[in-house]
């Protein structure tokens, strides 16, 4: 008789898919864990900036090691079950949408751990109250979205997913603003160039944060739907394109030497401009 010696071929199916389910929620509250973790260390970053605390900045700099053991460990479990369960089609495509999550997580908190290390370089200077609301701003919408995504990705609900892969442009506007104020704020304090860098740079790393959170977007949409967003990803990020015009060379002083430098000549140039 089927079953006297052993589990029917059904049974041990059924096992094994339960199995299965079981580690794959084990492996996404571990990711949950790590997402939380990561916007920690982003409100940490924040505070540390408003306040100028270089022991609270090396602090979270620190703990951002927590961050990299979890993915570490996420990818050991994960290479683990695919060794164990062999899964294909949809169950591998749920594995690999976890790595690639796990893997912008960690990247995120990366960036996080960097403006930390700028606050340090920054030994308690003191900037403008608005480039800070600013600043606070931009961090509000990155967590903003990072909340989002990782709810999209704890509900497989793509809809949500895609409104966080469309709002990235906001963080893209804010960064793009928020540069060109720290561009004028340099060239009005000739003493303040490095400190200006400092913020730039934070500002960036926050933007490049909502870069990641879209690619997290990305990697739900992935694991829902069974394949890539095909439209092409809005982005309004033209830090690059900055220029700055001060002026023009004197014949009779030194050659490179720039004259009258004013914040009003700042301006965005696309390459197509600079090349004409």
């Amino acid at each position: 008789m089927p079953g006297l010696d052993g589990p029917t071929p059904m049974v041990h199916s059924k096992h094994t898919t339960k199995v299965f389910d079981s580690d794959l929620q084990e492996l996404a509250r571990v990711v949950a864990e790590m997402g939380g973790l990561a916007e920690r260390q982003i409100a940490e970053a924040i505070e540390a900036l408003t306040t100028r605390d270089s022991g609270r900045a090396q602090q979270m700099v620190a703990a951002d090691a927590i961050i990299d053991a979890i993915q570490r460990d996420i990818e050991a479990r994960a290479v683990e079950i695919i060794a164990r369960r062999q899964p294909v089609a949809g169950d591998l495509r749920q594995i690999v949408g976890i790595l690639r999550i796990a893997n912008e997580i960690e990247r995120i908190g990366d960036l996080a751990k960097n403006i930390g290390k700028r606050i340090v370089a920054m030994n308690g200077e003191d900037m403008p109250r608005r480039s800070m609301r600013g600043v606070n701003h931009m961090a509000a919408l990155m967590l903003a979205q990072l909340r989002d995504v990782l709810d999209s990705f704890a509900c497989r609900d793509v809809a949500k997913a895609v409104e966080v892969w469309t709002r990235d442009q906001d963080i893209d506007r804010l960064c793009t603003s928020l540069s060109q104020e720290f561009l004028a704020y340099m060239l009005e304090k000739s003493v303040a160039m490095s400190f200006g860098a400092h913020l730039m740079f934070c500002a960036k790393n926050l933007e490049r944060m909502g870069d990641h959170a879209t690619n997290i977007a990305e990697a739900v949409h992935y694991m829902v739907k069974g394949e890539t967003l095909l439209r092409e990803r809005p982005k309004a990020d033209f830090t690059s394109m900055l220029t700055v015009a001060m002026g023009r060379t004197s014949q009779t002083s030194t050659p490179g030497c720039i004259e009258n430098p004013s914040p009003n000549n700042l301006r965005i140039t696309s390459p197509d401009a600079a090349a004409r």
